[in-house]
């Protein structure tokens, strides 16, 4: 045995590893596939790719990409916030949203510290609350959505950090405005609120919380994304938004230079980018009803979707997620999320999502 591990951080002995999709270059050396014949649906990315001005911004990026990015990110962090209407002192930036989530663990979670989440809930909240030796509490779901008045009983006075993400990943349920409202008001003012709205572009009608972070709310963290409707995922850029105080505290456990000159470059173009994430709109919600209405005709039961992606009930999920990556299809297993029953399917274009539930039919024999 190494003798270095006995000496290792004694939370990594329960600590899972995070289980990301299979990607199509791994698939294809598996299988003998070639990687222009793999629809990959398995990790909720953009089926556009980013926008043509991200595009524009990265080539030229690459030419100075033997600087360093500028650490503060400065032009980014003043166009999010003239576009949210808050102040740079609200906006903390990381190395996709993933980072801003251990910051928050770094800051607040230590042991005797509790944290409270909803059953079913993104696998990086229980991993952030184990790897600082927290303790994790998990409240049951409600028709696997967040069942918010019994998350606000599960506090405790040790609660510390509540995560919450809505849509939620990977069940695609959304609260509604009101409930969400009358949760965070029902949360005592020692507790963080962590919102992670990942997938907040995707909804008609979003709960708006930015209102409350200029008002002062002191215990709310907004956490998004540019790898979802803004097509960045490969480039890992994310930010949270929230009291000058939280951010400050999140800024002395940020890394230095935590998002590349790149991203910040592509990020920066995105977001004035509406037609884009307009037509990525329109584009998912087309493929959601293609992709619901599939899974009907398979007799399959599904769980309505706020994101971009389908929450699938198809049996063994472990052997229909395996079939068909044989065929070239890459989907997402839940076993790791205690539905070993499940799947979840990313929305592709019409085609993919065609391809998608002929494979899945294959694969159930259907």
């Amino acid at each position: 045995m190494n003798p270095l591990l006995r000496f290792l951080n004694p939370q990594l002995d329960r600590l899972p590893v995070y289980q990301p999709g299979r990607p199509i270059e791994e698939i294809a050396r598996l299988y003998g596939l070639a990687p222009t014949a793999i629809v990959k649906l398995a990790s909720n990315e953009n089926p556009l790719g980013p926008s043509p001005r991200a595009l524009e911004a990265l080539r030229a990026a690459v030419e100075s990409v033997h600087l360093y990015p500028d650490g503060h990110a400065f032009a980014l962090r003043q166009r999010l916030a003239a576009k949210l209407g808050v102040s740079t002192e609200h906006i903390v930036l990381g190395n996709g949203s993933n980072e801003v989530l251990e910051l928050v663990g770094h800051a607040w979670l230590r042991p005797g510290v509790d944290v409270v989440v909803s059953r079913y809930c993104f696998a990086v909240y229980p991993l952030v609350t184990q790897l600082f030796g927290a303790r994790l509490i998990t409240v049951p779901d409600r028709n696997h959505a967040h069942d918010l008045p019994a998350m606000r009983a599960a506090l405790t006075p040790q609660t510390r950090v509540v995560f919450i993400a809505n849509p939620n990943n990977p069940t695609g349920t959304c609260a509604t405005p009101d409930e969400l409202r009358q949760f965070v008001a029902g949360v005592p003012p020692d507790v963080l609120i962590v919102l992670d709205e990942a997938y907040i572009e995707y909804l008609d009608q979003p709960a708006d919380f930015l209102p409350e972070i200029r008002s002062g709310r002191p215990n709310l963290l907004l956490v998004r994304t540019f790898s979802k409707i803004y097509g960045l995922a490969g480039l890992r850029i994310g930010y949270g938004i929230g009291h000058p105080d939280l951010v400050a505290a999140l800024e002395k456990v940020r890394e230095p230079f935590n998002v590349n000159r790149a991203a910040q470059a592509a990020a920066l173009a995105a977001l004035d980018d509406e037609a884009h994430v307009e037509r990525t709109r329109a584009l998912n919600r087309a493929g959601l009803r293609q992709l619901a209405e599939g899974c009907t005709a398979l007799g399959l039961d599904y769980v309505p979707s706020a994101a971009n992606f389908l929450l699938v009930r198809v049996g063994d999920a472990q052997a229909v997620f395996e079939n068909m990556l044989r065929q070239g299809v890459i989907v997402r297993p839940m076993g790791a999320y205690e539905l070993p029953e499940w799947i979840r399917i990313s929305v592709g274009r019409p085609e993919e999502n065609d391809r998608c539930l002929r494979a899945l039919a294959q694969a159930l024999n259907r």
